[in-house]
């Protein structure tokens, strides 16, 4: 299926998903997470959720990573060029919700990108290449291409990938990994 499909099919499963059946399924992706070996990792790039969208709930691993003593860093975004700026979020950093309800740093201290260890991506689908459909601007397949080559990039979602997004272009950025819900 083309990006265009899935965007709208996956949109439309997420938002049917229930409270509980969220609460189960982010369960299984945070033992993941909490399984993970963290031990070169310093710097965590990590998306805030959008909740009028059922993203992910962040903010147990934000406390996780803050927990084993990493440095938490999230984006601001410009919806001019498409782009993500980052900055490190500390516990008293104060966030507000922007026009378009993204929760974003109101101030804080800017972080180069080429200096995060590990991205988790949001995403709606991925497929078995790791290959992920986002909400259609790409501000992370910029973002992700501009990290350095050692950082691992490693999706989220509540659903299995598929076999294969049929129109991946040059643009695209392969994830290293998506962790998503298993038996």
């Amino acid at each position: 299926m083309k990006k265009s499909d899935l965007r709208k099919l996956y949109k439309e499963k997420r938002s049917k998903l229930s409270f509980e059946e969220i609460v189960i399924l982010q369960k299984n992706i945070y033992q993941q997470i909490y399984d993970l070996d963290i031990s070169k990792v310093n710097n965590v790039h990590i998306f805030l959720t959008l909740e009028k969208f059922k993203e992910i709930n962040t903010q147990p691993i934000i406390a996780y990573f803050r927990e084993k003593g990493k440095q938490i860093i999230v984006s601001k975004s410009n919806f001019k060029n498409s782009s993500l700026t980052h900055f490190v979020l500390e516990e008293e950093t104060i966030l507000e919700i922007s026009t378009y309800g993204i929760p974003e740093p109101l101030v804080a201290t800017p972080f180069d990108e080429k200096e995060i260890d590990l991205v988790f991506v949001p995403l709606l689908i991925s497929d078995e290449q790791n290959y992920r459909v986002g909400y259609g601007k790409g501000f992370y397949d910029r973002f992700l291409s501009n990290c350095n080559n050692d950082c691992k990039k490693i999706g989220l979602n509540f659903f299995k990938p598929i076999a294969k997004i049929s129109d991946i272009n040059k643009f695209d950025f392969p994830l290293d990994a998506v962790i998503y819900p298993k038996e």
